[in-house]
């Protein structure tokens, strides 16, 4: 018996189990990063602080002129375009969809290692939930998207100023043949995937295992923004981003901006809270392990 067990103590050491496929490297050191604070009274004296905020203004006022100028484009086209007509009416929402979503891969991969890349105060609010980010850098964070949105749309009333009042200025509606809460649930769900994205792309663990996972973290946000206004401009023209929709609402301010304008601030805020609890207390069950 005991030669038996001998040979079959050197057999499992000759052969070993094999590790469950995208596990391999989960033996590396890991050590789970530290709450940022809530308060921290030294980044005003510093100049990335600021830096960060400017990335973020400039971020988001780009990102404005080419989505909202795509849709300007797209509705001008699909208006000089004869109803029986054979051909293709612009790009059509895919084209739009594409211009949201490509936008986003280019900005938060230019801007990640400055500010993180957020551009939407949806996400903002989300890392701060989940303590990735300080109150005062939240907040700076979410002034600056606003005023870069404003921004950005007023750069686009400006280069065609009679297009954008005749085509709706790339404001956020509830679209005819749905309710507000229609309107309300898909801007929730909406957000909920691309934050709880953001958490995945950007997870400190996966990082940690996978060298590769910063690098490509831009690509699946992006991708995330592209699918959601697939399924969403239909209804909402998809909002997910509160500083985009004030943006547009603010520059256009024509009543049918405003008339719905609540619906793309609760929706984004509610869905990133739902996300950042999903991901901290399901996914990475940060609190039990903290109680352990």
């Amino acid at each position: 018996m005991e030669g038996k067990e001998e040979d079959v103590r050197l057999g499992a050491n000759k052969f070993p189990e094999k590790q469950p496929i995208g596990t391999a490297a989960q033996s590396r050191d890991y050590t789970e990063p530290e709450a940022t604070p809530l308060f921290e009274p030294t980044e005003f004296s510093s100049w990335s602080f600021w830096r960060a905020g400017i990335a973020e203004f400039m971020a988001t006022l780009l990102f404005l002129y080419i989505a909202v100028g795509t849709v300007i484009g797209y509705k001008r086209v699909v208006a000089a375009t004869p109803v029986n007509s054979n051909t293709c009416p612009g790009v059509g929402i895919q084209g739009i969809a594409w211009a949201f979503g490509g936008m986003i891969f280019a900005l938060v991969y230019c801007t990640a290692g400055i500010s993180g890349g957020h551009i939407n105060p949806a996400v903002t609010f989300g890392l701060f939930l989940a303590r990735k980010v300080s109150l005062p850098r939240a907040l700076l964070y979410m002034i600056c998207q606003c005023l870069g949105a404003i921004c950005g749309a007023g750069i686009v009333k400006g280069f065609q100023k009679s297009q954008y009042e005749t085509y709706g200025g790339g404001a956020n509606e509830v679209a005819h043949g749905y309710t507000k809460g229609d309107g309300l649930g898909v801007e929730i769900v909406g957000t909920f995937v691309l934050v709880y994205t953001v958490f995945s792309a950007t997870d400190a663990k996966r990082s940690a295992r996978d060298s590769h996972v910063p690098v490509l973290a831009p690509l699946p946000i992006g991708f995330a923004v592209f699918l959601i206004h697939l399924a969403t401009i239909p209804i909402t023209g998809t909002g997910i981003n509160p500083a985009r929709s004030l943006g547009a609402a603010i520059i256009y301010n024509k009543k049918k901006a405003w008339d719905d304008h609540w619906i793309f601030w609760v929706g984004p805020l509610v869905g990133a809270l739902l996300a950042s609890i999903y991901h901290q207390v399901v996914i990475r069950a940060l609190p039990f392990k903290e109680r352990s």
